[in-house]
């Protein structure tokens, strides 16, 4: 008797620790994905209030990094196509942030508990990087397209023009933008509507 319940407390814990990390079932509707997972539509509007990033432009930006997965990692590298030799990056979590960068986040915000696999700390380090973007880039929060280039090329990056040389980035942050732009329909309406 003690087994099957052992058995069935582990098949409901793996059961919860998969939920966690997957994603939501519908990523093309910012209204269904605020209706299934509601705790990242708090996380997004407490982000968007505490440095002003628009739920929208977090939204798309995660959908980009790691389709809302939140213990999502760069694939591996091999040497000769077969030797593993490590990941891409150290990119982790739903925002993808790398881990230098995370930590200039925990130490400048003080938030040394943070972690990247929850939403509350993603989109509050999404918030606090896009907030640093428009002072060290003076780009705007409600522009997508160039807060996701500097958000992939980094500040030193985007102010050196590195993006511009990379015509598959430049698709990426156009496609960022699109979606942006449906999820703020979306949002409007639902909102509106809720």
């Amino acid at each position: 008797m003690m087994r099957q319940v052992l058995t069935a407390f582990a098949l409901m814990l793996l059961a919860g620790c998969g939920q966690q990390y997957s994603a939501p079932r519908n990523l093309d509707n910012a209204c269904a994905l605020a209706a299934e997972r509601p705790q990242y539509m708090r996380a997004m509007l407490r982000a968007e209030q505490n440095w002003g990033v628009p739920v929208h432009v977090q939204m798309a930006t995660i959908y980009q990094e790691s389709r809302f997965v939140g213990n999502a990692r760069t694939p591996y590298r091999f040497a000769l196509g077969v030797i593993p030799m490590g990941r891409v990056s150290s990119a982790y979590g739903y925002s993808q942030a790398l881990d230098g960068t995370w930590d200039d986040y925990r130490a400048e915000t003080g938030n040394r508990r943070a972690s990247r696999t929850d939403i509350d700390d993603a989109t509050d380090f999404m918030g606090w990087y896009m907030a640093n973007t428009v002072t060290r880039n003076g780009v705007p929060l409600d522009n997508p397209r160039e807060q996701y280039l500097a958000y992939h090329e980094g500040h030193t990056g985007y102010a050196r023009g590195s993006h511009n040389g990379k015509s598959w980035l430049l698709r990426v942050a156009d496609d960022v933008a699109a979606r942006a732009a449906m999820y703020e329909i979306q949002l409007q309406s639902c909102m509106h509507n809720g």
